[in-house]
């Protein structure tokens, strides 16, 4: 797979313009990697892209991959952020999800990271949970605060279909998600982190101030970006293209010189549709003149027409050239987006 991976770079070099800005180990566990391997894909995206001096390199990581040595080693080739599955400091919600580590890991980890040499850290957290009381919740976010952990990604708890959660809950072994839970513990979410300085940036991303997340917010901002390995997703502003998800094909493939990659040419309407919906989960919003440049028309007065009826409920703000969402509109993001859609 390795092998694969380094020889998509090569096939792929010149899907980007150079100088990259970012790079993210994610999509899996990349923690699990031996070290030699991570080194031949970095070592491997260095040579055929040219990276900033200050670029941001990511590696999701879990709790239980997580010790001083490794640290240094990731350090050592090039790792200079982690973004850390913690989902909870709380053992029962730990174990209703079925997570790998403890509470006592998810408390350790952080300290270990930053005693390593690590201190750009982002850590995942989860509510709306079952096991999750607004108590817990707020001793959550104070534990994340309290380690001066620059970075969170705070997650509602969703059920896919046909998901083990889904099977459990349609049998009635667990109870079912409580929205209104989820709206609890999101207002609390909003107060705690403004109260502690840090700004949501994004609907689900909050940093302290220059601690944004360099290569998510190149998503939202219609940025392009390339994905390598099976699965990976690609986007250049006028395609998108994803990789086949069978590991044997993709590798076969590969070998044989071939990208093994499905196609989607974007319309205008998925275009504008795209930026509705990502600009709209951040902080700054929608931008008029963005819009309008996208369509080549003045698609800007049409969509603001159509929001009128959430500014009026107070749902989204429209200053000047930017349409975006209140505190209040933010828990209805997908929603409001869809509505504001073009066919």
């Amino acid at each position: 797979m390795i092998e694969c991976i380094v020889a998509e770079l090569k096939l792929q070099k010149t899907y980007l313009p150079s100088p990259l800005a970012s790079i993210y180990l994610g999509g899996g566990t990349p923690s699990l990697l031996p070290t030699l391997y991570l080194n031949q894909i970095l070592d491997a995206i260095a040579a055929e892209f040219t990276i900033l001096p200050n670029a941001e390199i990511t590696l999701e990581a879990n709790p239980d991959d997580i010790y001083p040595s490794q640290i240094k080693s990731w350090k050592a080739s090039g790792i200079n952020r982690l973004s850390i599955g913690i989902q909870s400091f709380q053992d029962a919600d730990l174990t209703w999800m079925n997570r790998a580590h403890n509470a006592e890991q998810a408390l350790s980890v952080i300290p270990i990271a930053q005693e390593s040499g690590i201190t750009d850290i982002s850590i995942d957290l989860m509510y709306g949970g079952p096991t999750l009381t607004n108590g817990n919740w707020l001793l959550n976010l104070q534990t994340a605060f309290n380690f001066g952990v620059p970075h969170l990604s705070c997650y509602a708890l969703t059920v896919e279909p046909k998901t083990a959660l889904a099977h459990q809950i349609n049998k009635g072994k667990i109870p079912d998600i409580d929205l209104n839970k989820q709206a609890e513990h999101f207002n609390i979410l909003v107060a705690q982190t403004a109260a502690a300085g840090f700004e949501q940036y994004e609907i689900s991303n909050f940093a302290q101030p220059e601690k944004r997340s360099k290569h998510n917010s190149s998503y939202w901002k219609g940025k392009h970006y390339l994905g390598i390995g099976p699965s990976a997703h690609s986007y250049n502003g006028v395609s998108r293209q994803w990789n086949i998800s069978n590991n044997n094909i993709y590798c076969k493939q590969i070998k044989n010189g071939t990208l093994p990659f499905e196609i989607e040419w974007l319309t205008v309407a998925q275009k504008i549709n795209e930026y509705i919906m990502t600009a709209l989960r951040t902080l700054e919003g929608i931008h008029l003149e963005t819009l309008n440049s996208i369509a080549g028309g003045e698609i800007a007065t049409a969509v603001v027409a159509e929001s009128f009826k959430y500014i009026k409920q107070g749902m989204l703000v429209k200053s000047d050239q930017f349409l975006y969402l209140s505190n209040s509109g933010k828990f209805y993001a997908d929603g409001i987006a869809a509505h504001l859609f073009r066919t």
